[in-house]
């Protein structure tokens, strides 16, 4: 909470998050578009069975519903649902998991949950340069067999590595992302692309190239959290906010000019 920021909103807005709930003024179509994904927000979770006592998923109803009201830019955009039932798990505390949330989408990763979600898309095109530059040989595979970085690693991003790596490593991850800031999330891809190099490179064709892109998030190598955590600040190499910044700028400006 401290490191994020969010707690030094939730204190210089006392109330604020209680008072969206109880304006009771929700949008229809935000309304909709969070209870079509309740349901399929952790589904094997027992904490949000409609059979469970308490139930999270009103919990997670109040805090979407907030946060779209509080950033109406944004409104509800899919994969926000995994995000705020994440922290609300960790947390067990709607405001601060709204805050939280404010903390993610509002500062660290702001367009990635847009309508037309240009910072992930930035990102993902972002990554496919610094593999170029840092694992060529995997670049030149992707690019041989016309597999996009979106069809790999979309669900990695946006979802923030929740349920493809072990909840300790995600944990692990998002602390580091709350101090660090988005470059770390170039810093596990890298790191999950170049130790995995030789594995991914027996690939033969597009199918073979996403099935191992699946399996390298699974095993022994994510599941000891705090070797893969230094990994990930050792592995990818030097890797400066300058360098993110003016990929990012670069690859906005052609996906804008596009669209």
């Amino acid at each position: 909470m401290i490191v994020s920021g969010a707690q030094v909103q939730m204190e210089q807005n006392p109330g604020y998050y209680q008072s969206i709930l109880d304006e009771g003024n929700e949008d229809a179509k935000l309304k909709d578009a969070v209870i079509t994904d309740l349901n399929r927000t952790f589904p094997d979770n027992v904490q949000f069975r409609k059979t469970a006592n308490p139930c999270l998923q009103s919990n997670l109803y109040n805090v979407l519903v907030a946060y779209g009201q509080h950033n109406r830019r944004v409104g509800y955009c899919q994969g926000m649902n995994f995000i705020a039932g994440y922290l609300l798990l960790v947390t067990k505390d709607e405001e601060k998991s709204f805050w939280l949330l404010d903390a993610l989408i509002g500062r660290i990763l702001p367009d990635y949950y847009s309508p037309a979600m240009i910072g992930l898309k930035t990102d993902q095109e972002v990554l496919g340069e610094l593999v170029k530059m840092k694992v060529p040989a995997v670049a030149e595979l992707m690019e041989r067999h016309a597999v996009m970085w979106t069809l790999v690693v979309s669900r990695w991003f946006i979802c923030l590595f929740i349920d493809i790596l072990p909840v300790e490593t995600v944990l692990r991850i998002w602390d580091s992302l709350f101090y660090e800031g988005s470059k770390i999330i170039f810093r596990v891809a890298l790191t999950l692309i170049k130790q995995f190099q030789a594995f991914i490179l027996e690939a033969r064709n597009f199918p073979d190239i996403c099935e191992k892109f699946k399996e390298i998030t699974k095993g022994r190598y994510v599941m000891e959290c705090h070797v893969f955590m230094q990994k990930i600040f050792t592995e990818p190499g030097s890797l400066s906010n300058v360098t993110i910044t003016k990929l990012r700028e670069k690859h906005k400006s052609k996906l804008l000019t596009q669209e």
